[in-house]
């Protein structure tokens, strides 16, 4: 057995709890009175913020972890602290003032996020024009994962990935195995990964006793087609284990009734504030160029793939095709206006309403026509998973440029990929940055959206 090599800087966790702890504990000082400056008060504060840190994960932050996931970790963090604080406070000192208590929180939540972050940053630049806090890494195995990995490990260096080879294991695999092992322990390498693709079962067992045996990580690369790319669950009827092949937070109550709270309320902000207002001046306006009515509705497929009305301002001429065909490039059949409020997504406002009726959320996977819905499912692969959720008014395909037409299978395909990694990894917060991207996305003009 041989020591880990890798230099995974021990230092830093102890150290940022440790300013952590002095930041809290300072702004004391600042933000409170001196009365509340006691051994007893500050002790309490440090344990109660150690404590809610082990549990919610607060210091679970690592080289590949999102911006997003990192504030989401502070928020949880804080509003923890903040139960505390306002309970501790309400018993043991009574005229403190709820202001000098937010104050207090909001202050140290953005010192605090400043520190965090910045240290983030900070050690993302040392590992790009440095080269310290660095990871050596192989690949075992070839294929279309494999070459993504490359590439992602070559395109990020500020993640601190050092890829050292690649045994593609396409000669002779007993030997090329062998001569990784001898690999890994002349040359210091931390982690080890291997395509499911390219392994055996036997391969993979050897592979991971070797692992386990000289204290390498060892990481499995498994590619589109394997049922292993879901997120795994395991649950116990007993003791016996189950695997659950996908997890959708959705399914919990409470993140389901958040959901749907925050639907409500955001809808009906859009709906008095905006709506109110707008949908006179849009009717006026179509009215005046063509005939027919305001609000065009279409049947969609929703949750669990029932139908329902999607409502819109009408953008478009009469046509009999409206539900069969999408609107392409140049269509004759969008009207003058219909350009304009298609390109700022403005003929989309009307399914707000659709919210408040329960038929569909703010965020979700976007509802295709009927006939364009049974023709997907019938060829594209996994695409009726959409629908374990309430479709939405934009989603996370949307922010990345999959929307507007359809010209090309690869086009629905990686709907369907954006549309899953949202159902499986949704959370408030995520929510929250799709919304502030559509709407940036709205105001400069989408680029398909014709």
């Amino acid at each position: 057995m041989k020591p880990k090599t890798g230099r995974y800087s021990s230092l830093i966790r102890p150290l940022i709890t440790f300013l952590d702890l002095l930041v809290i504990n300072l702004l004391i000082l600042v933000c409170l009175r001196s009365a509340m400056s006691n051994f007893g008060y500050h002790t309490i504060l440090s344990l109660f913020w150690i404590i809610v840190s082990y549990y919610s994960g607060y210091y679970e932050v690592y080289r590949f972890t999102k911006e997003i996931a990192i504030f989401g970790k502070l928020f949880k963090q804080f509003v923890f602290i903040s139960l505390i604080t306002f309970a501790y406070v309400g018993y043991k000192y009574k005229y403190v003032t709820p202001d000098e208590i937010w104050h207090y929180i909001i202050t140290s939540f953005v010192v605090v996020g400043f520190i965090k972050f910045s240290i983030f940053f900070l050690l993302r630049k040392y590992r790009l024009f440095y080269g310290g806090n660095l990871r050596n890494v192989i690949i075992l195995g070839h294929g279309k994962d494999v070459d993504e990995l490359k590439t992602f490990f070559n395109t990020n260096l500020d993640y601190g990935y050092n890829l050292l080879k690649i045994f593609d294991l396409k000669k002779n695999k007993k030997d090329e195995i062998k001569e990784c092992y001898e690999f890994v322990s002349e040359h210091k390498v931390d982690e080890i990964y291997g395509s499911l693709n390219t392994l055996s079962n036997s391969d993979l067992d050897s592979l991971i006793n070797f692992a386990d045996n000289n204290l390498k990580t060892i990481k499995l690369l498994p590619d589109s087609k394997n049922r292993l790319l879901r997120n795994l669950a395991v649950e116990y009827y007993g003791y016996i284990p189950v695997i659950s092949l996908r997890t959708i937070p959705l399914d919990k109550e409470v993140n389901k009734r958040f959901k749907r709270f925050f639907d409500v309320v955001f809808s009906l902000l859009i709906i008095v504030f905006l709506l109110s207002w707008l949908t006179l001046l849009i009717a006026i306006l179509i009215k005046l160029e063509s005939k027919g009515p305001v609000f065009f509705k279409q049947k969609r497929n929703g949750l669990n793939y029932k139908e329902f009305y999607c409502y819109k301002f009408r953008s478009m001429q009469l046509n009999p095709i409206a539900d069969l065909e999408q609107v392409q490039k140049n269509d004759p059949r969008v009207t003058k206006l219909g350009k304009i409020i298609r390109k700022f997504s403005i003929d989309e406002l009307p399914q707000f309403f659709n919210v408040i009726l329960g038929d569909m959320s703010v965020v979700g996977p976007r509802p295709h026509m009927v006939s364009h819905t049974e023709m997907y499912a019938k060829s594209i692969d996994k695409f009726m998973v959409r629908h374990f959720i309430k479709p939405g008014i934009t989603g996370l395909a949307q922010i990345n440029g999959c929307r507007g037409e359809v010209e090309t299978e690869k086009d629905i395909i990686n709907r369907v990929k954006f549309d899953i990694f949202y159902l499986e990894n949704w959370s408030v917060l995520l929510d929250v940055k799709i919304i502030y991207k559509t709407v940036l996305n709205a105001i400069r003009g989408e680029e398909k959206a014709y």
